[in-house]
């Protein structure tokens, strides 16, 4: 867990995707969060937890649906959603 709260602090935002193998919106995903790499670059830093093998982040996190999508910066959440959203929707939270 220390080194979760060392990845999510820090000036750089943070989108974090709790995500599980069985998780069928879950597989949607990966190109999305790609894009959203694509476009900010070094300007975010972007975290797949799985919930499965991270059972006590989850729970931390009171995570109960996948995909769940968090926003942190300096290591305080500032955003959260459950569900796929758009690359585009991504971006501008994470540019604010």
């Amino acid at each position: 867990m220390a080194s979760f709260k060392d990845a999510i602090s820090g000036d750089t935002p943070v989108l974090v995707d709790f995500h599980a193998e069985w998780c069928g919106p879950c597989k949607m995903m990966p190109p999305i969060l790609s894009q959203v790499k694509d476009t900010l670059g070094g300007n975010v830093k972007i975290i797949k937890i799985d919930v499965d093998k991270n059972k006590a982040l989850a729970e931390a996190y009171a995570v109960r649906g996948v995909p769940t999508l968090m926003i942190f910066k300096n290591g305080k959440l500032v955003w959260r959603e459950s569900g796929v959203r758009q690359a585009s929707e991504l971006i501008e939270l994470l540019a604010k």
